[in-house]
């Protein structure tokens, strides 16, 4: 793997040469690949348009992050940040290469999260928006047009992750390959209007199963902490390392999200059914409400204490999304139209 990582350095390099002055182009497309803004941000934009394409982006969000965790540990991936130092083959010719402050990511790196979510997600909202186009126009034209943006996004996306460092380009393909298999698998098997009782076993199934995994491996000597000590001793800012991007962060938002999907559609069985304007107003409040939750600052010290709370809080994005906001919302307008 050495000449494989070698030459994803000296791509590195390259691409940081000639587009450094797109620098905070490059951040932003990398938070826009962030598991985190499925849950965020493309999850209630698509709820609100369509209720079983967003409950579908959720799901594929979930668990194809989840899967994503437990290959990382299978494969012990290497990232560009930390090889650079520990590989001892740049000590003559260093790269001309810096990091940033999206850079620090704590998990291995093989295959990268950021392109294998962006990948499995996006393929549900264009596979539906590609459907509805061409149900609605019959013009084979306009419903490649989702297609096309998909790609384009998939390219963005990694090479956003190879600017920063985050990854190399064979983490890179491999996360959008799996994620483009996982989208295609997942999209049809939308667990809409499930029992509470599935979401919670599959929640608590994840989490424990994850938990015992994650302890077999310790008890056969395998350290998976190996990570998280190599980011910080090779992250150029100690400030960087954050412990929402550690591997156990993503693990509570996974099973959170799923228990709160289900916890949502027991609440309100088929959601709310709003007007066009009611269903914008939905979105605008919920997007407000849900960067709130997420600016919510958590406690870090003890550890099992920030990631309960990390837990509760995306046990409450669907809650908001799905129930609390368009709740509100058919309250008001209803009044209002009597």
């Amino acid at each position: 793997m050495e000449a494989v990582h070698t030459h994803g350095i000296w791509i590195a390099e390259r691409l940081q040469r000639t587009t450094i002055s797109h620098e905070q182009l490059w951040l932003t497309i990398t938070h826009i690949g962030d598991p985190k803004a499925a849950f965020l941000l493309i999850f209630p934009f698509t709820y609100f348009i369509s209720k079983r394409t967003g409950i579908a982006v959720l799901w594929t969000a979930a668990v194809s992050e989840w899967l994503n965790l437990v290959v990382k540990w299978m494969l012990f991936g290497e990232r560009p940040y930390w090889w650079i130092g520990e590989s001892r083959l740049f000590v003559n010719k260093p790269p001309h290469v810096q990091q940033f402050s999206s850079t620090c990511e704590t998990g291995p790196g093989s295959p990268s999260g950021h392109a294998m979510v962006t990948a499995a997600v996006w393929w549900v909202v264009v596979s539906a928006l590609g459907t509805f186009l061409y149900s609605r126009t019959r013009s084979v034209t306009l419903a490649s047009a989702p297609y096309l943006f998909y790609l384009v996004m998939l390219v963005s996306v990694g090479l956003s992750r190879i600017f920063i460092l985050a990854h190399f380009p064979h983490q890179v393909i491999a996360g959008s390959i799996t994620g483009f298999i996982l989208g295609v698998a997942l999209s049809h098997r939308v667990p809409d209007g499930r029992s509470l009782l599935f979401f919670f076993s599959l929640s608590t199934g994840l989490l424990l199963s994850t938990v015992m995994l994650h302890a077999g491996l310790q008890r056969l000597g395998i350290d998976l902490s190996w990570s998280i000590v190599l980011a910080k001793k090779w992250c150029s800012h100690a400030e960087w390392i954050r412990l929402d991007t550690a591997p156990f962060s993503s693990l509570t938002r996974d099973c959170g999200a799923l228990l709160g999907l289900g916890m949502a559609q027991y609440w309100k069985p088929g959601g709310w059914s709003l007007p066009w304007a009611p269903r914008a107003l939905s979105l605008a409040i919920s997007s407000m409400g849900l960067y709130h939750v997420n600016r919510l600052p958590l406690p870090i010290r003890p550890p099992g204490l920030f990631y309960g709370l990390f837990f509760i809080k995306f046990v409450m994005v669907p809650q908001i999304v799905m129930v609390l906001v368009p709740g509100l919302v058919h309250m008001v307008t209803h009044k209002k139209r009597n």
